[in-house]
C-alpha cells in the first residue's frame, strides 16, 4: 500500500488500536496490495468506548464478549449473574483493551485472507 493509503487508513481508525499495536499494523499496512485498500477501508471495527459502556450497563448478562466473539464467556456471565458481579467487574476494567486486540485481530484476519471467527 501506498504510504498516504497506510496514513489514511490510520487517522481514522487510530482510535480503534492500541498504541503499542500501531508499529504492527502498520508492517501489515505496508505489506498488503494496494487492491486490498477498498476492502481495508471496509472493515467495521468495534468502538472500545461504546464496548466500555455496554460493559457497564449490560456486563452482568454477558453481551460485552457475545460483542467480541467469545460465546463461552458470555453464557458464563449470562448464566451466573457475571459470577456475582466480580467478571463484570474484571471486564468493566478490561474490556477496551479486548476491544482493541479483536479489532486488530480482524485486520490481520482481513489482510492474511483468512476469516475470523
Amino acid at each position: 500500500m501506498t504510504e498516504q493509503t497506510i496514513n489514511n487508513f490510520l487517522l481514522i481508525n487510530s482510535k480503534y488500536f492500541d498504541m503499542s499495536m500501531m508499529p504492527e499494523v502498520k508492517l501489515l499496512l505496508q505489506n498488503a496490495d494496494e487492491s486490498m485498500a477498498q476492502s481495508i477501508f471496509a472493515i467495521e471495527f468495534k468502538d472500545p468506548t461504546t464496548l466500555l459502556i455496554i460493559s457497564i450497563l449490560l456486563g452482568t448478562y454477558g453481551i460485552d464478549r457475545f460483542m467480541l466473539g467469545d460465546v463461552g464467556m458470555g453464557l458464563l456471565k449470562l448464566f451466573t449473574g457475571g459470577v456475582c458481579g466480580i467478571l463484570w467487574i474484571i471486564d468493566a476494567v478490561n474490556i477496551q483493551q479486548k476491544t482493541k486486540e479483536y479489532n486488530f485481530n480482524k485486520l490481520r484476519s482481513a489482510l492474511s485472507g483468512y476469516p475470523m471467527y
